[in-house]
């Protein structure tokens, strides 16, 4: 599914930052499967929600401007039936990807 594959791709941008061992913008996008152009959305989305990134062209690396860390978890739990009430659902876009959400009362 791809909204995993861009959740792992956010940890190991994450992780990779806080090394400081990105590379440039070219070898990052390669590292992470993407173009140039998508990675620079990635990361325009990033600070957009607040994290502090900027590219050091003397390090040569993609840093945080203070600590700082994105981890994004995923936990998926069996529900039991008597749980299961007031379920209500809906459907959200952001950045071409599609997230859905539920509620559970």
């Amino acid at each position: 599914m791809q909204l995993f594959k861009h959740i792992d791709r956010i940890n190991l941008l994450d992780k990779l930052i806080r090394q400081k061992r990105t590379g440039t913008p070219n070898e990052l996008a390669k590292r992470l499967g993407l173009s140039v152009s998508r990675l620079y959305n990635v990361i325009d989305e990033l600070k957009g929600r607040g994290a502090p990134i900027y590219y050091s062209r003397q390090l040569g690396t993609y840093l945080y401007e203070s600590e700082y860390s994105i981890k994004i978890t995923v936990d998926i739990t069996l529900l039991d039936e008597d749980k299961m009430y007031n379920i209500s659902g809906g459907q959200k876009i952001f950045s071409s990807f599609l997230f859905t959400t539920v509620f559970v009362e």
